[in-house]
């Protein structure tokens, strides 16, 4: 049974097929950062505003809900001898019960404030980008009064998300700071935001997961991660295995690697299925996937020419195709320069509404053509 009533609108930081971040107590592979957190924060040096970056989906806002469940739970004044002497190597766990964490996950607690993409009520769809009027609510959050002398804690997800308009208004906030006001900002394109807030920030820089991890936190997330396939593919981002493990991605990634086996004699009528399936009626993840999945096997293709080195295979024999239609250096640099501007070229085509199943058509003729050019 969902935890979600059916009335909640759909939340633009969730990755759909897992929990909400705020409901995910635990996250690993990070402890280098949370390390440097619990140093400022028990240092007296904690910084106001804190900017976390990384790939998407490796627990960056997973890290941001932990910052802000122990800075809620443990005010500047606390007495609470147990938080206190929690080792400084790692973010102590608040309990679930700890009433902190019982508002934060009904999204209730007096001392947060969430910004993120709104719901768009009268077009019933989430909007592009966080708005002004989104940050603007921070003025009255801000002058709310704190009757225990807690702190008060506004977390971005994402930052990057941000208009103009928003981050300057952010901006404003981080220059002149409230008194025991913390930002945390996610952020998973941080060269998208303003040098002048990226400046203001203190950074903290999640790396992908390594295997073991990975699976730990997939287990965490309820998702099944038997297939190392998955793991492979996802790249260390929780994120991406999630949707993959949704979206049924492993068995996807092989149509397109038998796809491209049958190079440079295109098989028109596997390319028809994969068109099919993409562009099915309300199949637009499943068309974005697609893309993205593509984009991942040309930028193998280009490691394995230019590095002549093959990766951990994804699914048996990919290896073989790899190395045969990425023999040298040349060919990579090649796949690198097709890969730049193949996918993005299909994308707007979308955007505009040009047939879906001609644009993917068109994507494997130039995959055609690209291999027709290898030397025999």
């Amino acid at each position: 049974m969902s935890i979600y009533p059916e009335e909640v609108p759909p939340e633009p930081d969730r990755t759909e097929g897992a929990l909400h971040p705020r409901f995910t107590e635990q996250v690993f592979g990070h402890a280098a950062a949370e390390a440097d957190f619990m140093a400022a924060a028990t240092s007296g040096r904690l910084h106001h505003a804190w900017l976390l970056t990384g790939p998407r989906g490796v627990g960056k806002a997973t890290l941001a809900w932990r910052m802000a469940r122990f800075l809620l739970a443990t005010p500047p004044d606390t007495n609470d001898d147990a938080l206190l002497a929690a080792p400084t190597s790692n973010i102590p766990d608040i309990p679930t019960g700890h009433p902190v964490a019982r508002r934060l996950r009904a999204l209730s607690e007096p001392g947060l404030m969430l910004l993120r993409r709104p719901w768009d009520e009268k077009r019933k769809r989430l909007r592009a980008e966080i708005t002004v009027d989104e940050v603007r609510r921070l003025k009255d959050f801000f002058a709310l009064s704190v009757t225990d002398g807690g702190r008060r804690v506004v977390l971005i997800d994402a930052a990057d998300e941000m208009n103009k308009n928003a981050a300057n208004a952010v901006l404003k906030v981080l220059e002149e700071p409230p008194a025991n006001a913390v930002l945390l900002l996610v952020a998973h394109q941080p060269s998208c935001l303003l040098p002048t807030i990226r400046s203001r920030c203190r950074g903290l820089h999640l790396s992908r997961l390594g295997p073991a991890d990975l699976h730990i936190a997939l287990a965490q997330a309820g998702v099944e991660a038997a297939d190392g396939g998955l793991a492979e593919l996802a790249e260390g981002s929780v994120g991406a295995a999630v949707r993959l493990a949704a979206l049924d991605g492993v068995a996807l990634y092989g149509d397109l690697l038998a796809l491209l086996a049958t190079l440079p004699r295109l098989d028109r009528s596997r390319v028809i299925t994969l068109a099919e399936k993409a562009t099915a009626r309300e199949a637009e993840a499943e068309f974005d996937l697609t893309l993205t999945l593509f984009d991942r096997l040309m930028a193998r293709l280009a490691l394995v020419g230019t590095t002549g080195r093959l990766p951990p295979e994804i699914l048996p024999g990919e290896g073989e195709i790899l190395a045969r239609l990425a023999p040298d250096p040349p060919t990579g640099r090649a796949w690198a320069d097709l890969a730049q501007g193949l996918t993005a070229r299909v994308r707007r085509g979308r955007a505009v509404n040009l047939d879906p199943a001609a644009l993917i058509l068109d994507m494997c003729l130039s995959l055609d053509q690209m291999v027709a050019r290898l030397p025999a």
